[in-house]
């Protein structure tokens, strides 16, 4: 397997893409940029090239972690009975489903009116409020201590949020979301701020591809069905509404973030990370999608054993 040469293959192809702007912050992230981390569970050893190591913000990849707190936090049954595991086939951060449908709760936990659904369920625990517990939790997850908040993004994404307060508003008007707004979408906004790496990503993929087990130190942090059920609705609904498209194509259940991020878990095998900013018209990165793509077939990963 050639990491380097996946790299060289691809990075001519952030060109075709451009960073998230309408966030200013994500605006500022220099776009000629492409890392790759793979985990291999099989010889408990990570690899890694290119821009692995710079940290960028993890945006909808957080949704992840969040939804596998909560579960751990609730129970499944509390949390799947707020939010669905349907695919929308509208971008992340539409309400025509809940409109149209009348749905009573938002349709997957990716979308962001599902997202600040799981994050509003979240309380605090031995005086740590709930970004807090989140945040450790990463740390966790992700096997790195150094993982932050950068204010700059956070407020960043605060003065731009109009479009979550509309659609967290609405989940309030209809009696979905119990807990205070203004308070829910600072967490929200919060924890998509958070700096990772590809390597902490690999980490993520690497625990949900080892059903749950933290490959580094064998002890288990989230249960199998959290971790089986999490990689469905990655395979689903992680590509925003490319979701089915690039299912198809790659196969390897994936969650994007609009900071360039890309999170992919496969059962048994691999947790791979990749970072490259600029993004396709989905939102989804460019050339980090076409890094993945060849990665799978160098990989020959088994397509859809998730």
């Amino acid at each position: 397997m050639n990491l380097e040469q996946i790299v060289k293959n691809n990075l001519a192809k952030t060109k075709e893409g451009r960073v998230a702007n309408y966030i200013p912050a994500l605006g500022k992230v220099e776009p000629n940029q492409l890392g790759i981390a793979i985990y291999d569970l099989k010889e408990n050893d990570i690899k890694q090239v290119g821009d692995s190591q710079v940290r960028f913000a993890i945006e909808s990849i957080s949704k992840i972690i969040t939804f596998l707190y909560a579960v751990k936090q609730l129970g499944m049954d509390y949390v799947t009975q707020r939010v669905g595991a349907r695919q929308t086939g509208f971008p992340f951060n539409s309400i025509l489903n809940l409109e149209i449908e009348g749905k009573h709760h938002p349709l997957n936990p990716f979308v962001n009116a599902g997202a600040i659904e799981v994050t509003s369920l979240l309380k605090a625990v031995n005086n740590m409020q709930p970004f807090e517990q989140l945040i450790r939790f990463a740390r966790e997850i992700c096997h790195d201590s150094q993982i932050t908040l950068s204010t700059e993004i956070f407020e960043s994404e605060e003065r731009t949020g109009d479009m979550d307060r509309s659609l967290a508003y609405y989940l309030k008007a209809k009696k979905m979301l119990k807990a205070d707004v203004p308070t829910s979408l600072k967490v929200y906004f919060k924890q998509c701020s958070m700096m990772v790496t590809a390597e902490d990503l690999a980490n993520l993929g690497a625990v949900l591809a080892n059903d749950g087990i933290k490959p580094w130190d064998n002890e288990r942090l989230i249960s199998s069905e959290a971790a089986t059920y999490t990689k469905s609705l990655m395979m689903t609904t992680g590509l925003y509404n490319e979701s089915g498209t690039y299912s198809a194509i790659i196969g390897i259940p994936t969650k994007s973030g609009v900071g360039g991020g890309l999170m992919s878990a496969a059962t048994g095998k691999y947790g791979i990370g990749i970072f490259s900013p600029p993004l396709d018209d989905a939102g989804n990165s460019i050339a980090g999608l076409s890094a993945l793509n060849e990665l799978g077939r160098e990989l020959k990963v088994d397509l859809f054993r998730y």
